[in-house]
């Protein structure tokens, strides 16, 4: 089979196609086009060797079917191959029906069972860990690409591990691992791609994209250039992602829960959060989120019921008082607005910065923004202001309302202790 490079996935992309190094790891800005050029590829690589076989990981197993899964399926189509193929949707796998080669997708919600894999045709020898930045444990990712082992008689043969994502944060492992010169993995292919060499953005994609160059530059230099986020002047440091047993700490006397939810709906998302925390040891363990565009207040009432959440306190952003009014009508009875005053954004974040934070992995979204929620800069004098930049701010609002009770509760301890002279 031969494929027309400029016709099926344009520019940009020669180097990577072709490389049969051990780690390809691209890392792109949005609309560059890295997950379609990799389905067509492997695509066309599991159609070219034989003995090949794909096993594709993303950090939870339930995102899969609807991105890589997809994107497989939209090459295979791209490729008009679609008759050579058999699909499994429940599970989901894909068949090439000629050789019996399997494309396999698997979560790493329990990376142990990976290492267990075998197939009936070839050796499963390449893995595709695609939106790798949601891997938050370097050793995860490495149990798993243990198992792309073994070897086969043929002069073609290799072995290679494909990583694709999205930078946000320069503390991220994936930095050091693949990009960073003197501790980069043993044979690695790294490159970074950007919206420009995707010639089918439209007209209107590309200018939003170039807007952002004037209107944040910080901002353009991830989702535009690919490039890392800066870490410094975090406004929160103290945090880690970890997993834990929600259910066990729940049942704990001393944990409080906190929810909180900032509206969106156009261009910003509605953005719920949900914490546990525990007041005697200052540790908050943030445990799920929900944060999606387009959101009528129906919905949201909808999606806080279908957690489970409808008979939790809710404190929401008194600036839609019409929103939360809605919301109460549908069920959510518990929902109120946050107390807003001077200074009300600096005391919440500085209540926060008083404990040490556990985010859940399956928490991607506010791990994005905790990762890239920095103190604005004087533009004049370069020197950082005591105010936070209002960008990557939504679950960080939700969040800080959540806390507000606590932050009350704390404010009436101490003026009861002044007022006793203790």
């Amino acid at each position: 089979m031969k494929i027309n490079m400029k016709e099926t996935i344009g520019g940009g992309y020669n180097r990577f196609w072709n490389c049969k190094q051990f780690y390809r790891v691209v890392k792109g800005s949005r609309g560059s086009k890295k997950s379609k050029t990799i389905a067509i590829n492997k695509i066309y690589r599991i159609m070219k060797y034989p003995w090949a076989n794909l096993l594709v990981i993303r950090r939870f197993s339930n995102t899969l079917k609807q991105s890589c899964y997809t994107d497989l399926k939209w090459a295979i189509n791209k490729l008009q191959v679609k008759h050579l193929f058999k699909f499994n949707e429940s599970m989901p796998e894909i068949t090439y029906i000629p050789t019996g080669q399997k494309i396999l997708f698997r979560g790493l919600d329990d990376p142990l069972k990976i290492t267990s894999i075998t197939v009936d045709t070839g050796v499963l020898s390449w893995a595709w860990f695609e939106e790798a930045f949601e891997i938050e444990d370097q050793h995860k990712f490495e149990t798993v690409v243990e198992s792309i082992r073994g070897s086969f008689d043929d002069k073609d043969f290799f072995k290679q591990v494909t990583v694709s994502f999205n930078p946000w944060s320069e503390q991220h492992w994936l930095k050091a691992y693949f990009f960073d010169e003197k501790t980069q993995a043993f044979d690695t292919f790294a490159v970074t791609t950007t919206y420009k060499c995707n010639e089918w953005l439209d007209k209107q994609d590309r200018d939003r994209y170039e807007s952002l160059y004037t209107k944040n530059p910080r901002r353009a230099r991830i989702v535009c250039d690919g490039e890392w986020g800066v870490a410094d002047g975090l406004v929160y440091e103290n945090f880690m992602v970890n997993e834990f047993d929600i259910s066990e700490l729940r049942g704990r006397p001393s944990f409080k829960s906190a929810f909180g939810l900032d509206f969106g709906y156009t261009q910003d998302p509605t953005a719920f959060c949900c914490s546990l925390v525990d007041i005697e040891n200052s540790i908050i363990y943030v445990f799920d989120e929900y944060y999606e565009q387009g959101m009528s207040n129906k919905k949201i009432a909808q999606m806080i019921e279908s957690k489970g959440y409808s008979k939790e306190r809710i404190i929401a952003d008194s600036a839609e008082p019409k929103s939360i009014d809605e919301i109460k009508s549908n069920g959510i009875r518990r929902i109120t607005g946050a107390r807003k005053g001077k200074d009300s954004i600096n005391n919440g974040i500085q209540f926060i910065q008083g404990f040490k934070v556990v985010v859940h992995p399956t928490c991607v979204n506010f791990i994005k923004e905790i990762n890239n929620y920095i103190y604005d800069t004087d533009r004049k004098t370069g020197k950082r202001l005591n105010k936070p930049i209002d960008d990557f701010n939504h679950l960080m609002d939700a969040w800080r309302y959540s806390m507000e009770q606590f932050v009350v509760k704390k404010s009436l301890r101490t003026l009861n202790k002044e007022s006793l002279g203790l």
